[in-house]
């Protein structure tokens, strides 16, 4: 349901299968109860919600964001380097049998990563950009970890704050704030 015209014919459509049952209800005591429906205090608050909801947008295909596969090469690696060292959580793992390569998706609030042993699914030394906000204090939080393997510091660009990584192999993950 996209807008309050199809919430009004639910109404409708619930007030006569009533009516055939011989209970009569008004029209606004059906929206009301259309609204509760759909967890709606009143009718005036879900119409509200649903001429919001169908504002016209962009017309034409709606890209989500991107999620980039990453080669890896070693589980535990990958393991220390995605939730030990950049604190990312892994969502879902999925393997074909137990000796089958890995493939994995690993996220950061609205970030996520898939990581595959597969070799097919990407090639190593990938360079991907992530766009965020504060990679000042994300970059203070790296270099407390003290990972032995990956110092990474803080760049002025151009175009803002850059803070680098790279991973087990040789995947560059580059979180730019701009300024």
């Amino acid at each position: 349901m996209r807008t309050a015209h199809d919430a009004k014919g639910m109404a409708k459509a619930a007030r006569a299968k009533l009516a055939e049952q011989g209970i009569e209800i008004s029209h606004a005591q059906a929206l009301e109860i259309v609204a509760r429906q759909f967890g709606f205090d009143t009718w005036n608050i879900l119409s509200a919600k649903l001429e919001t909801d169908a504002q016209p947008g962009p017309q034409g295909p709606e890209f989500q964001p991107a999620i980039p596969i990453l080669r890896i090469f070693d589980e535990a690696k990958a393991r220390e380097f995605y939730e030990g060292f950049l604190g990312f959580h892994i969502d879902w793992e999925h393997r074909f049998h137990a000796s089958a390569p890995l493939y994995c998706q690993v996220s950061s609030g609205a970030l996520k990563i898939h990581l595959s042993e597969h070799s097919g699914d990407a090639s190593p030394g990938g360079n991907m950009v992530v766009t965020m906000r504060g990679v000042e204090a994300f970059q203070k939080g790296l270099i407390a970890k003290n990972y032995k393997y990956n110092r990474p510091g803080l760049e002025k660009q151009d175009w803002g704050l850059e803070c680098q990584v790279i991973d087990p192999f040789g995947n560059r993950i580059r979180f730019m704030e701009q300024g």
